[in-house]
């Protein structure tokens, strides 16, 4: 005779057993309301600009950080490879980490992973853009790490906008590390250790830290040794993940990261809490292609994998982008982004130098200028309403510093992602606004 315990049909029935069962929270009633980002809506004060001067006059946008808008974005030859590898494929689900074609390219041709690393195509996962990767880094350290919602997301004292709210969306908090302005808030070993204490005293446990190099919003390139010794740091100060975010790591003069001097530099246990995340967003101008990927353990990339086969699935045509620069060679891919990049990063250096600005400066697409002396000059209370006067009444749109922290209030974001030829003319018309103060 066969028994189930099955509940009466007729009765509601849970999914999962209730020693699994989500316990009852309020924390989402209590949130504070997360803000839109204001990346969005910057360029809207160019177009007051044009009203004053006229529909012609020429405006210069250096407060984006898309190449696929700014300068010519991916190849149209490496788009037509990804269609025919879509015509290929087909149109049928993938499976929930990308396809075996994605992981061999990254693992063998991208990254080139060395066996003494222990890690392969297994270690990688495909994600539709950074964010979603970000996000699933999120839940990973979330539940693998102290298995507990409200714990605390490192950052850098200035972070990325995204890295405010993001992983508070997803139930950590997020705590911004010490950091100098005369060191371009960086981290250091005892800001780590001392971000350790402070938590503690604070009843809560660190899920995690992000470490992005080159940075955005201040253009800092960390160099390699000293982002294994911050994640060397962190890990024995009990911090159970350490994720880099490279997503800039190949528009550099001095050469992209290796991931096997990394991973080589920790041993096996210790490699476990290391997660990596790269894309084409950034270094091959691929925005609006959403083609990401994370780097992590077998038991990260595994619980991601479970999640994402309940969620989103990715899409095959980013894998194919991603495939055919990554076959070709991505240094000789993304040259159209990278070139550029490079010279107006000497052309923005030496104008910035010439005007005896003060300004952060190492490469991705950034740097972060210090205009203090101009936001007391007009009397503003940050670089906010310095950034409108500049858009406003001099066609050039630069991001504020206050929109990262209050840490940068003083501070502006410039952007290079622009052709040379671009780049100096908004230079010029950045420091000729400034000049009417």
């Amino acid at each position: 005779m066969v028994t189930t315990n099955m509940t009466s049909l007729d009765t509601p029935e849970y999914a999962v057993p209730q020693a699994q069962r989500i316990p009852v929270s309020n924390y989402p009633a209590s949130m504070q309301a997360i803000p839109p980002s204001r990346m969005f809506t910057i360029k809207e004060a160019l177009k007051q600009y044009k009203a004053k001067v006229g529909e012609d006059a020429p405006v210069y946008d250096a407060s984006q950080g898309d190449g696929g808008a700014s300068l010519p974005g991916v190849p149209k030859d490496i788009l037509e490879e990804a269609a025919r590898l879509q015509i290929e494929h087909g149109t049928g689900y993938d499976k929930p980490f990308g396809t075996e074609l994605f992981r061999q390219a990254a693992a063998e041709d991208y990254w080139q992973l060395e066996s003494s690393t222990g890690w392969d195509t297994r270690n990688i996962i495909f994600c539709q853009g950074g964010r979603d990767a970000l996000n699933k880094a999120y839940s990973a350290m979330i539940t693998l790490g102290h298995g507990r919602v409200g714990d605390l997301l490192v950052v850098s004292r200035v972070p990325w906008i995204s890295y405010n709210w993001g992983p508070y969306s997803m139930g950590l908090n997020v705590l911004r590390a010490p950091g100098n302005p005369s060191e371009s808030w960086k981290y250091t070993p005892d800001g780590i250790r001392a971000t350790a204490d402070f938590a503690a005293r604070d009843g809560r446990k660190i899920a995690g830290m992000v470490i992005t190099s080159p940075d955005n919003p201040t253009g800092r390139t960390i160099p390699i040794e000293e982002q294994i010794e911050l994640a060397r740091t962190a890990i024995e100060a009990g911090y159970p993940f350490v994720l880099f975010d490279w997503i800039y790591h190949y528009i550099t003069d001095g050469g992209h990261n290796d991931i096997n001097i990394v991973l080589n530099a920790f041993d096996a246990k210790d490699r476990e809490k290391l997660i990596f995340l790269d894309g084409l967003t950034k270094s091959l101008g691929a925005s609006n292609i959403r083609s990401a990927h994370l780097v992590a353990s077998k038991a990260v990339i595994k619980h991601i994998n479970t999640h994402a086969s309940h969620g989103v699935i990715p899409a095959f045509y980013a894998q194919a982008v991603a495939i055919a620069a990554y076959k070709r060679g991505f240094a000789e891919a993304a040259k159209s982004i990278i070139q550029p990049c490079s010279q107006s990063r000497k052309i923005l250096r030496t104008a910035l130098e010439a005007a005896n600005m003060k300004f952060i400066m190492g490469d991705g697409y950034y740097a972060f200028i210090e205009l203090e002396q101009f936001v007391q000059n007009r009397g503003y209370e940050d670089t906010a309403d310095l950034g409108k006067y500049l858009a406003e009444d001099h066609g050039v749109a630069v991001v504020p510093g206050v929109y990262f922290s209050d840490a940068g209030k003083y501070w502006v974001r410039f952007s290079y992602a622009l052709p040379p030829e671009r780049t100096e003319k908004a230079v010029k018309q950045f420091i000729a606004g400034l000049n009417t103060l």
